[in-house]
């Protein structure tokens, strides 16, 4: 008998089909050991020595796979072909030689990059060794990652209460995102105008043309800064005549995209689908482990975690032979398309770039074994894959220039047609919209219509997830494997929210942010950073050795820390005073800033840290000056602005609606209307029952709210319709967690906040299917279903010290780095054995 060890459950029932009965396939749930969490688990004065321990979960299935191994004559070591697969294998190996198991037993390595008969049977009779220089990589990154934590978070609770260290590579992130707050904060919005004309030919043809020269002189973004402006250029041009002076028509090539790496994956699944990075891992791994297809299980698609973007050539040959069977010949270029230019950052996880494992097997033909998430998901790695391998699409770009027949005022509109689609016949691209020009010959035109419009610059958009990864990417900055890991850890420790899939850093992940920056300035800076993700890649590749690499960070480091030490919480607060003065603090008339308290007068304000609200602004004449504000300078004018009730008008009841800003934000209230006659007594009594509050959604900028807004969320719940299958009704409201659809069962949350306002049927009716049923209620997440043991319910909760899962009466956390959302059963169940046995322990420690 041989034993198949691998990571997954689902991995293990997948393979097991595939080998038959002298194999046994056993998995061991992930990692089967860590770093404890506490000091002293890594020791740099002992070549950063580590204390490793099996959790009380992981004892279970290592029980299993040691009693299997006993009776194994080879032991193959099968988990995923990466850095954390190689770390898994090397730990169960490591576990089974301390047990004295492996004597005369043979230990191979196996790995495939994508889990089909062919390819694991082909990765069975090609066995190695486990690699040291990855399991090398892997203990500098978790030694790093330890070494930050434990040394940065004690600091932050006594200097920061309420705060915690955001991670290593995760506070870079952070950073990136409250950088991008400063610009927006600070941004001064300046008006500009565009002036387009609308020419007619002889023929009556119109040409929507922009104006490129006035006067001689090149037309720039900021040539029209007030509506003056225009009107004086249109007084200009009125006063000549015009001609066509110039058509030209060139053709032109769009090449396909590159097949998905992870990082492209995530950003496209973002953009096109609307799932975050979390969400996109979690389906791609299901994907990638095998779905059940007509009695088989089957691999779908290669490894998800990779920044290869090439790919293999048998792959290759049957996306040839595909496009030319299904669209023909004229689809297919030459020579296959080669996109291995790109160097992977990291060369453990340069494999293959994402692709289908058998392209015959099209989103189509796979709808019916998929969920809706599955398959949108599938049809975008599919589509992108064959696509790369298609022919070029070809445009016809026509200009048509417009001058003064005194050549002082130059116009000229473009436009394009596709002459051949090409790659887009399977995947469009957001820009490549159609527009054409009526055939016209070189002719006077007429002045017909004169378009201008104002405008004002914007500042920077905040970050999206797809955006946020791009980024990191650019900065070299993280890998393909904890890009999902870093957007978690930021959004569940509070230092963002997420509103309509925008990061907005909150005032604890600013002040976080703001004295990593002041107090540890080179460890959040994005340089460093990226060179020592560097490092960390040249330990893969054998170019460094790992415990040369942690010496050198941790003498720098560790000295670091030690200053910081020092510090008293007060000098801590100044520091971050002067550093965010600007931001957090008004200036005066000449620029300079005021921290003089509005309130006492005779106060100065500065930084202030609760251990459950976060950062604020206080005075220093507290207790006798209780004046307090938020961070936010945005937060603190809505705050002012909204000191006194602001009458927004009546309802249709004849009732005021007002504006006030509460406790927890701002707020509409009005009165209801009185259903009985109740006495002078009781009426009294239920005066203030009789007032309605309605919070706003968090997303909606108090500005924006005009009286038809606030009837509109005063009249919530709204029925939209009637469902057209079951007739029932579906209505949409605003609930803790934002705005909600429902419709008997099935509730779907509004992922833009805008949509409350807008949503209309067909949309809802859309957003429903797509919904699982279930009572939704106020502090649930998620519903995971059954357990499959006694069939009682299994969810995710929100609680108020962060998401839970709640199964009976047992309550077990959910880790930080994991995103609640995207949380599966298979991982749900090991949490709540490890929050048993954690309950078990406990009982036995009391008595």
């Amino acid at each position: 008998m041989n034993l198949v060890i691998v990571e997954s459950p689902a991995k293990a029932k997948t393979i097991n089909k595939y080998l038959g009965d002298k194999y046994t396939v056993l998995a061991s749930y992930g990692h089967i050991r860590d770093l404890p969490s506490k000091n002293g688990s890594v020791n740099p004065e002992e070549k950063f020595k580590m204390i490793w321990e099996i959790d009380s979960f992981s004892k279970k299935y290592l029980k299993e796979i040691t009693d299997a191994a006993k009776k194994s004559k080879k032991i193959i070591l099968a988990t995923d072909p990466d850095r954390e697969g190689e770390a898994i294998a090397w730990h169960v190996k490591e576990y089974l030689e301390e047990k004295k198991i492996l004597k005369d037993k043979k230990v191979e390595r196996v790995v495939f990059n994508e889990i089909t008969k062919k390819a694991v049977t082909n990765g069975i009779d090609n066995p190695r060794n486990i690699e040291p220089n990855l399991v090398d990589a892997y203990m500098a990154r978790r030694a790093l990652d330890y070494l930050v934590g434990f040394n940065i978070s004690p600091i932050l609770w006594t200097k920061l209460p309420g705060s915690k260290s955001a991670g290593r590579v995760q506070s870079v992130a952070l950073r990136l995102l409250t950088e991008r707050e400063h610009e927006i904060e600070q941004f001064n919005p300046e008006e500009f105008w565009t002036l387009n004309v609308n020419f007619k030919t002889l023929k009556g043809h119109i040409l929507n043309s922009n104006l490129v020269i006035l006067d001689n002189n090149k037309v720039e973004k900021f040539s029209f800064r007030k509506k003056e402006d225009v009107n004086n250029a249109i007084e200009t041009i009125k006063k000549s005549k015009y001609k066509i002076s110039e058509i030209t028509s060139k053709i032109f090539s769009r090449n396909p995209l590159g097949p998905f790496t992870t990082s492209t994956l995530q950003q496209t699944a973002s953009n096109k689908l609307g799932y975050g990075a979390s969400r996109t891992m979690q389906i791609a791994q299901r994907l990638y482990q095998g779905i059940d297809i007509e009695g088989d299980t089957v691999g779908l698609i290669t490894y998800m975690r990779t920044d290869g973007t090439n790919i293999s050539k048998d792959a290759i040959d049957e996306f040839r032979s595909f496009i030319k069977s299904s669209y023909g010949e004229i689809y297919l270029p030459k020579e296959p398309n080669n996109y291995s230019g790109k160097k992977a950052k990291n060369a453990q996880e340069a494999h293959e770039a994402i692709r289908p494992t058998d392209i015959s097997r099209t989103p189509d033909s796979m709808k019916k074994f998929l969920s809706t998430d599955q398959n949108k998901l599938y049809d975008l790695i599919w589509s992108r894959a064959l696509s790369s391998q298609m022919e070029v699409a070809k445009f016809d770009r026509k200009t048509i220039t417009i001058v003064s027949d005194d050549n002082i005022n130059q116009f000229k509109c473009s436009g394009s047609t596709i002459k051949f689609d090409g790659f887009l016949k399977l995947t469009r691209i957001d820009d490549e919209d159609e527009k054409i020009l009526p055939d016209v010959d070189k002719e006077e035109v007429s002045t017909d219509e004169f378009i201008d419009e104002q405008h004002f610059t914007q500042p920077p958009p905040r970050y999206s997830e797809a955006s946020l990864v791009k980024k990191l990417e650019e900065l070299g900055i993280g890998r393909p494997s904890t890009y999902a890991s870093i957007i978690s850890v930021i959004s569940n420790r509070g230092y963002a929210d997420v509103v309509n899939k925008r990061f907005f850093p909150t005032d604890r992940g600013k002040l976080l942010s703001a004295f990593l920056e002041k107090l540890f300035s080179k460890y959040v800076d994005y340089g460093f950073t990226a060179g020592l993700e560097e490092q960390l890649d040249d330990i893969t590749s054998g170019k460094e050795e790992w415990i040369k690499v942690l010496d050198n960070f941790w003498k720098d480091f560790n000295n670091n820390v030690s200053n910081v030490k020092e510090k008293r919480t007060r000098e801590v607060l100044d520091l971050l005073n002067e550093s965010l003065g600007e931001l957090i603090f008004e200036a005066d008339e000449n620029g300079k800033i005021n921290r003089k308290c509005k309130l006492c007068n005779t106060g100065e304000l500065s930084l202030k840290n609760s251990f459950r609200g976060g950062a604020f602004i206080g005075c220093s004449n507290y207790p006798d000056c209780k004046f307090t504000r938020p961070l936010s300078k945005t937060k603190a004018n809505d705050q002012i602005a909204l000191a006194e009730p602001k009458l927004i008008g009546q309802n249709e009841n004849g009732k005021d609606i007002y504006l006030k800003n509460g406790r927890f934000g701002p707020y509409l209230q009005y009165e209801k209307i009185e259903q009985e006659n109740f006495t002078k007594k009781k009426r009294k009594k239920k005066e203030n029952d009789n007032l309605k509050n309605v919070s706003i959604p968090k997303g909606i900028e108090i500005d924006q709210i005009d009286l038809d807004k606030a009837k509109y969320l005063c009249s919530l719940p709204k029925i939209i319709g009637q469902h057209p299958d079951n007739g029932k009704d579906i209505t949409v409201n605003s609930g803790r967690f934002g705005p909600y659809l429902k419709c008997e069962n099935k509730s779907a949350r509004l992922e833009n906040v805008d949509e409350i306002f807008t949503i209309g049927l067909n949309r809802a009716i859309t957003l429903i299917a797509e919904a699982k049923p279930g009572r939704i209620s106020s502090s649930l997440i998620k519903d995971l279903g059954e357990h499959p043991d006694d069939k009682k319910p299994v969810r995710i909760m929100k609680g108020q010290y962060g998401p839970y899962i709640k199964y009976k009466s047992l309550n077990a956390t959910i880790p930080e780095e994991k995103d609640p959302t995207e949380l599966t059963m298979e991982e749900a169940l090991i949490l709540i054995e490890k929050r048993k046995e954690y309950d078990k322990n406990k009982k036995k420690g009391k008595r």
